[in-house]
């Protein structure tokens, strides 16, 4: 783990990276609040930092707070250091102050290298816990928004991103199509090869609808073998096209190797159009796979809006 030490003297600057590099931290070093503060805004800074209640330029106290103000949703454990005679009125005033501006803890010069190092210990399983809390609360919002199986949106998921983009789209006045793409005769794959096989073809399924997207679409499983897609800022003529792309990856050679199984897909486009909601817009698409589905599947039928209204 990256330290940084900020302090005006050099002696104590010295001691402090002495002693953290034999305790095995990276020691960032900083001669004055100005060079400090450069380090601590940039992109990947040290977690723990140890600053000298008054230096050069902004002084510690002023460090915590633009630390806690502009790296919010960033942990740091910050320690200060205080003079010697921090008990009297004047240094008690400091701490005080230095814990109101966001400091953790504090260390008194001299210091004494055991308490530094039980100090620092603390600091650290801070940031560790942190930053387990981090992946366990990532990986949480990863479940509750992915598919298990074929890990991409699930339908909560992928209707909250449709919902998102229309209200993007009514806003700014631009383009927005979407597409449902449904396995032919899925049923015959779980039958004849078992759901194992099954569950493979989904997912194989899932990313080649992935590659075949650009990166700011969304894909998502709407439910069973039926898949949605929401294409912001896409006319429905180049979502046909996408969707044309997806057909033949799809069933232009076989989902599986071992063993080999074959599955083609019937997609059903549609582009929203001002003045619809969403519930009109999935309704749209869905009448468009029928269609697909009505004249022999494995094609692309983009939605009429005269033929679905009069459905």
């Amino acid at each position: 783990m990256r330290v940084l030490v900020a302090d005006d003297s050099s002696l104590f600057r010295t001691m402090l990276r002495n002693l953290l590099s034999s305790w095995g931290y990276e020691v960032v070093l900083a001669s004055n609040g100005y060079e400090a503060k450069y380090i601590l805004e940039s992109d990947d800074p040290p977690r723990l930092a140890i600053l000298d209640c008054l230096m050069p330029g902004p002084s510690g106290f002023e460090l915590c707070e633009l630390v806690r103000e502009r790296k919010r949703g960033y942990v740091y454990t910050i320690l200060l250091c205080t003079p010697c005679d921090s008990w009297n009125s004047q240094g008690q005033s400091d701490l005080l102050e230095g814990f109101r501006a966001g400091a953790d803890d504090y260390i008194s010069k001299p210091f004494n290298p055991l308490e530094l190092r039980a100090r620092i210990k603390v600091g650290e399983r801070i940031i560790r816990n942190y930053e387990a809390f981090d992946e366990e609360h990532a990986a949480l919002k990863f479940e509750a928004s992915h598919d298990p199986l074929v890990r991409i949106w699930n339908r909560r998921a992928i209707l909250e991103l449709l919902t998102t983009e229309l209200s993007r789209a009514k806003r700014l006045q631009n383009l927005l199509s979407i597409f449902f793409v449904d396995l032919d005769s899925f049923k015959r794959v779980n039958d004849n090869y078992g759901h194992l096989v099954g569950d493979d073809v989904l997912r194989n399924v899932g990313e080649k609808l992935c590659r075949a997207v650009r990166e700011y679409d969304h894909v998502g499983r709407y439910g069973g073998e039926e898949f949605l897609v929401v294409l912001p800022d896409c006319p429905a003529q180049a979502a046909r096209e996408v969707a044309e792309r997806v057909r033949q990856s799809i069933g232009g050679e076989p989902i599986l190797n071992a063993p080999t199984v074959s599955i083609t897909a019937s997609v059903g486009v549609c582009q929203w159009t001002p003045g619809q909601e969403i519930r009109e817009l999935v309704r749209r698409a869905d009448v468009a796979l029928y269609r697909a589905k009505s004249k022999g599947r494995n094609r692309v039928e983009v939605e009429d809006s005269i033929e679905a209204d009069a459905i």
